[in-house]
């Protein structure tokens, strides 16, 4: 049995915001296809949520609040998410480990 994924509005504002600042990463190195790689590393490895999403560290005292660091070059993204019931897991935030709110 499988998890569905779903992320919140301000997950999908902050995937935005995320795929602007890998614009500006991109700009200040010269490497144009930064971007499209790094969403679709996200975009892959999201998919873990699908199938083990108890593999994931815990973040809280709730057992059930998890984060997933995907792996993208020297760094990655934080995915911050609750597993819901038996079949859901909801994805609250994401953030890149190189941004200035990123703890």
């Amino acid at each position: 049995m499988g998890f569905a994924v779903y992320l919140t509005p301000e997950a999908r504002d902050d995937l935005r915001r995320l795929e602007d600042f890998l614009v500006e990463t991109a700009l200040e190195h010269g490497d144009f296809d930064l971007p499209q790689r790094a969403l679709a590393a996200i975009r892959r490895e999201m998919r873990v949520l699908e199938s083990n999403p108890y593999t994931c560290r815990k973040v809280s005292a709730n057992p059930l609040e998890r984060e997933w660091v995907i792996p993208f070059g020297a760094c990655g993204t934080v995915a911050l998410f609750e597993i819901v019931g038996s079949d859901e897991v909801i994805v609250s935030a994401l953030r890149h480990q190189r941004e200035d709110d990123c703890h």
